[in-house]
């Protein structure tokens, strides 16, 4: 009953960190595109009540109008709308998703028993527990100190990007080395994901408050609380499709197994940002299709960079080895390492029903996910954490395992 209450607020918690992470990505781009969207106004009279841009649009069976202001409008309304929930919503679902997946279990997701760190490979439960929130806490830190001494008055947002960029290909590294791969490539997506919501909370609505409290004092906005909060928000929508790119990556073994990972890592978190410039641009006016382009030879670098060893062994030798490897020996090994969890009914606390549903009870089951059981137990995926301490040896031999 335990693991069935676990699994459904799981559940919940998924679909509201999906619904929400929707939403707050939505209003973003939108408010991004309509940013970029804005054409100088045409009346006179919009012109000197200061309006800085206008957006006609139309949607839904009716016409929108959309002005923005560089000064404060005549009246400002009691009801004006706010845009912090939804970011909010969707790093504490996401968190607790993490908690409920990861922190509960660090030794089958959190703890990499290959890390070339001796120290990381041999940490307790609550070591990597407490490295993992560091972990979240320190890139932030790194993060924010970078925007605030490299370009405090947003005058050197190039040089603060160059140096965003090279951060990320250190968090793809160090998260690699430290945590086992389904964990890293989540954690490297949720510093980007933290980082984001923290720009909403200490930066963007702070300032927006204090820009709405002087303006309905009669007193002139601190420019630089309009600019700061416009250089976190883009900071914010250049993060948006690495981050969900990382977040589903979980699915896909062969990325985040790779010795390599953290290259491929950095070379999609390269893409995303750099697809988005496209859409950013467009909804400017312009077309620049240098942007996707290189995107998609960026995608192509990271398939590459995580694509299996293409050499094979000598015929022979294959066929000598996978001779001496019976039915027999290959169940002994899925019963010894496998069968734990991938049954119609796990031993495992942390599992209801089989992961992926993949139960391997019998030897139909067994040879029925031949390719599947040869592909994660060569990448080195399974077992998870290698918690069941399989041998190089043993991965050998189910490698050369042939019926």
């Amino acid at each position: 009953m335990q693991t069935y209450l676990i699994d459904a607020v799981n559940l919940l918690l998924r679909w509201l960190h999906v619904i929400a992470a929707i939403a707050w990505i939505g209003e973003s781009i939108y408010f991004v595109m309509l940013d970029n969207s804005l054409r100088t106004p045409k009346a006179e009279a919009d012109r000197q009540k200061g309006i800085f841009g206008e957006m006609w649009a139309v949607h839904g069976g009716g016409f929108y109008h959309n002005q923005k202001y560089t000064t404060a409008p005549d009246k400002l309304p009691n009801d004006l709308h706010w845009s912090f929930w939804k970011a909010y919503t969707t790093w504490l679902s996401g968190f607790a998703l993490f908690v409920i997946l990861y922190m509960v279990n660090p030794g089958f997701y959190l703890i990499n028993p290959d890390s070339p760190w001796q120290w990381a490979a041999n940490m307790s439960g609550w070591q990597a527990n407490l490295l993992a929130l560091l972990f979240l806490l320190g890139g932030w830190v790194v993060y924010n100190q970078l925007c605030k001494r490299i370009s405090p008055t947003m005058q050197r947002d190039g040089l603060l990007s160059i140096a965003v960029a090279v951060m990320m290909v250190v968090v793809a590294y160090l998260s690699t080395q430290l945590f086992g791969g389904r964990a890293a490539f989540l954690l490297t997506g949720a510093v980007m994901a933290t980082a984001m919501s923290a720009n909403v909370l200490f930066w963007i609505i702070p300032g927006q408050r204090r820009m709405v409290k002087a303006m309905k004092a009669g007193d002139a906005p601190n420019p630089l609380d309009g600019k700061r909060g416009k250089q976190r928000s883009v900071h914010n929508t250049y993060f948006t499709l690495p981050v969900v790119l990382l977040m589903v990556s979980n699915h896909y073994s062969f990325l985040y197994s790779h010795e390599l990972a953290w290259v491929a890592m950095s070379l999609l978190i390269f893409a995303g940002a750099v697809i988005r410039q496209f859409f950013v641009l467009l909804h400017a006016g312009k077309r620049q299709w240098g942007y996707p382009a290189a995107g998609v030879v960026l995608v192509i670098l990271a398939f590459w960079v995580a694509a299996p060893d293409s050499q094979t062994a000598d015929p022979s030798d294959r066929d000598t080895q996978a001779s001496d490897v019976g039915d027999n020996q290959i169940a002994g090994l899925i019963e010894e390492h496998c069968v734990q969890c991938h049954a119609s009914n796990p031993e495992h606390a942390g599992f209801s029903a089989p992961p992926a549903d993949y139960a391997f009870d019998d030897w139909d089951d067994i040879l029925a996910h031949k390719a599947v059981i040869q592909q994660v137990v060569e990448s080195r995926y399974m077992p998870l954490g290698n918690m069941t301490e399989m041998s190089d040896e043993e991965r050998d031999t189910i490698a050369a395992w042939d019926e």
